[in-house]
């Protein structure tokens, strides 16, 4: 396995993968926004293993966020009462996402 993660912790974490509609001229806009409020509030729940934003070359309106948890159950534990806070305190950069999830079960 690369990395210093064991296989069972690998095997339990989780990626949510969201994916936003946002104008690739307000985007640099929506991603300071997004970073004080979507990353600040990640970044203190248990559980939370990081994030990336992803944009593709040939599809600049799309932006990918990239959340890894540690675990499903950490992930759940996130309260839907926060959720709409965060989304609140986004104001009019508040964008829908269309999301998926994911589970690691290798690591090279």
């Amino acid at each position: 396995m690369g990395g210093s993660r064991s296989a069972s912790s690998l095997k339990s974490m989780v990626i949510e993968f969201l994916t936003f509609e946002v104008d690739p001229d307000e985007r640099e806009q929506w991603l300071a926004v997004e970073e004080l409020h979507w990353s600040r509030y990640l970044e203190s729940r248990p559980g939370f293993a990081g994030k990336e934003m992803w944009v593709a070359d040939d599809d600049p309106g799309r932006v990918h966020a990239v959340i890894r948890w540690e675990t499903m159950e950490a992930w759940d534990a996130v309260p839907p009462a926060d959720l709409e806070a965060v989304d609140e305190a986004m104001g009019q950069w508040c964008r829908e996402a269309a999301m998926r999830a994911y589970r690691v079960i290798r690591d090279c």
